[in-house]
């Protein structure tokens, strides 16, 4: 009789839950714990999702598969979060909206455009220091290490470039050459730190944003009836549904 009674007690916590399992998407197991007391309805925080795959156990809010067949957590990016994360480090935004995907993008226009602005900015200084020394020196110095010198084409001399007022003319337009791609450079720089800030707004303002299959148009005859006249006229019918 003690036997019995003990095998009773234990077994009653486990027979006020009752299990529902869901399979979902041949490898996923969704099962939820109801309360036999409320069959119902369960709570959302009651609920158990394993994931084969992965070998992972998740605890927490109920989660769902969204029309593309995947799991949603239920997490939504905040833009003005994504902004101001954006804005503390070039990318981070990106990362915060979980587009990874987007990152080569972000930081190879911003490795090219640095890259441009150095290289200009040395081909300017070396053209200016050229320029500045030979409209300084009263002759011209046969010492190749000379800034005007050094700068020549190789194999050409300051006479076959035209003579030196010919080459000071060209040493001016180059450094000026120079200096306006340098600024290209800094200005594609600002254009892209403003496009990473301005992409992660509109990345994660657009979380949800439907682009499933149910957005569609339809386009079917109609007939439109003129009482006033007791006219008909055929028509085509114009619907476009956005969810």
């Amino acid at each position: 009789m003690k036997r019995r009674l003990t095998v009773i007690l234990l077994c009653l916590p486990l027979c006020l839950f009752a299990q529902k399992k869901v399979i979902a998407n041949g490898d996923s197991v969704r099962m939820t714990i109801v309360s036999a007391v409320d069959s119902a309805s369960a709570p959302q925080a009651d609920t158990l999702v394993v994931l084969d795959n992965q070998d992972e156990i998740i605890i927490g809010e109920s989660m769902s598969p969204n029309p593309q067949g995947t799991w949603d957590d239920g997490w939504r990016p905040q833009p003005l979060r994504a902004v101001w994360m954006g804005a503390l480090f070039p990318g981070l935004g990106q990362i915060y909206n979980r587009s990874y995907w987007k990152l080569p993008i972000v930081y190879g226009a911003f490795m090219g455009s640095a890259y441009a602005i150095i290289w200009n900015g040395t081909m300017y200084k070396d053209y200016k220091q050229a320029y500045w020394d030979i409209l300084t020196d009263k002759e011209l110095s046969t010492d190749p290490k000379r800034s005007y010198n050094a700068i020549l084409p190789k194999g050409y001399t300051i006479e076959q470039m035209g003579g030196r007022s010919t080459y000071t003319k060209t040493l001016n337009n180059k450094q000026n050459l120079y200096r306006r791609y340098r600024d290209f450079g800094i200005v594609a720089v600002v254009a892209v730190y403003a496009l990473s800030l301005i992409d992660a707004f509109v990345d994660a303002q657009l979380f949800d944003f439907d682009i499933s299959p149910d957005l569609s148009m339809n386009v079917s005859p109609q007939i439109y009836n003129d009482f006033m006249n007791h006219q008909h006229a055929a028509e085509v019918h114009l619907a476009i549904t956005i969810k």
